[in-house]
């Protein structure tokens, strides 16, 4: 199969055009603009350090619905007494750079390489990238970062150097997004993970049909 590739303007192939495994296009580049073009579209990039810039825009596609985050009894006393303190916005690039530094159970290397965190990075400048940082004895425990558009939060990455301390972010997310009425969290890609808390998938259709309503709406930039 041959895809797509991109090249100085700014413009994707419909998402329906994506192989069997979500594959978009090829190329282009990182600037704030293609990626909010791209989240407005329902695509997504991800790729290796040597490969060309990859496009995703998986069928079906994994959501989190803030009202059915599902927490556990662990949890919830985790949130109450294990000491920890969430503040958002305070340390993006620590985030970011923890996320690609972390090892993960069963993966090997990052995806997010230095070309990624750079542009990120400028969205965070820019009011569109958010950070949700968890914090133990004041040192940094865990934390997620992702891009918010109108009422739909894209979830990018997560780490967590403490137990449970990733879920607290997700869960003080949820709690603030919850209280400005976002439609759903994009969990992009189905894990078992996400799906024990409560993630659940859409028809690639149905989430475009989600996602130009949820975009539709004023987006909360600059610091959260």
């Amino acid at each position: 199969m041959s895809y797509y590739m991109l090249h100085k303007d700014i413009v994707f192939p419909h998402p329906d055009l994506a192989d069997g495994q979500g594959l978009l296009a090829v190329g282009g580049d990182l600037s704030p603009e293609r990626l909010l073009f791209a989240y407005e579209n329902g695509i997504f990039p991800w790729f290796s350090d040597g490969d060309p810039i990859l496009w995703w825009s998986p069928d079906p596609r994994m959501i989190l619905y803030p009202d059915d985050f599902k927490i556990s009894k662990s949890l919830r006393q985790t949130i109450r007494n294990a000491g920890f303190e969430v503040r958002f916005d305070t340390a993006f690039e620590k985030v970011i750079t923890n996320c690609a530094k972390v090892p993960r159970t069963g993966e090997n290397g990052t995806w997010i390489t230095s070309e990624m965190k750079e542009a990120y990075i400028e969205l965070h400048k820019l009011g569109y990238a958010h950070s949700v940082e968890t914090y133990h004895k004041g040192k940094l425990a865990g934390g997620l970062y992702g891009v918010s558009l109108g009422k739909a939060f894209f979830g990018e990455s997560m780490f967590h150097i403490e137990r449970d301390a990733s879920k607290v972010a997700l869960f003080y997310l949820i709690e603030k997004v919850k209280k400005w009425n976002f439609h759903f969290i994009d969990a992009q890609m189905e894990t078992a993970h996400l799906k024990s808390l409560g993630a659940v998938t859409v028809p690639r259709h149905d989430f475009l049909k989600m996602l130009k309503e949820a975009v539709g709406h004023p987006t909360k930039r600059g610091k959260w």
